[in-house]
């Protein structure tokens, strides 16, 4: 089973690094799960223009065709002016109406304040369900109070919450996977 961490931020660490506990929790909780993280901000994705894959730049193709070609995905984005980042709805754009049919996709997001949270559930989930995607029920948001100067999150439920959600992620997918082989 392969697992694809999105990192949808072109700038700062902090969504980087909740993608990455997610993939590590996951890779804990199954020792055959084969992990791969892609950092937006290390890729040249053209804008969506209408046209066919092939027509864009190798880094676009590259990513596109990594995220169509895993098992499951982890998302994740900082949230700016109540909303994912441009760089990751440009991704989503690139994908065809079932990309993530069967695919369990985890959410993630970091941001400034509170008030923030619902994001997910009101904004990305709707994109990620109307590409086909299984969504867990969990997923995880981050303060970025909660961050230290090292970037690590001490918060001893938000780390509990970024455990279980690579572990329902790796146990969903294995309940789809089933599902769909009878």
């Amino acid at each position: 089973m392969k697992l694809v961490g999105i990192v949808g931020a072109l700038a700062g660490y902090k969504t980087y690094t909740v993608v990455h506990k997610v993939l590590r929790a996951a890779k804990s909780f199954d020792s055959n799960v084969q992990t791969e993280l892609i950092d937006l901000k290390d890729y040249d994705v053209e804008f969506v223009k209408g046209t066919p894959l092939s027509y864009y730049n190798a880094d676009t193709v590259k990513v596109v065709d990594t995220i169509l070609a895993a098992d499951c995905l982890v998302v994740g984005t900082p949230i700016y002016q109540a909303s994912i980042t441009g760089a990751l709805k440009n991704l989503l754009d690139h994908f065809p109406v079932d990309a993530l049919h069967n695919k369990v996709t985890g959410m993630i997001a970091t941001g400034g304040t509170d008030k923030h949270f619902l994001v997910l559930d009101y904004h990305l989930k709707p994109i990620l369900t109307f590409l086909k995607a299984v969504v867990p029920e969990s997923n995880v948001y981050v303060l970025n109070d909660h961050f230290d100067e090292e970037n690590e999150i001490h918060d001893s439920n938000i780390n509990r919450r970024i455990k279980n959600l690579g572990e329902e992620i790796i146990k969903l997918q294995k309940l789809v996977d089933q599902k769909n082989k009878s």
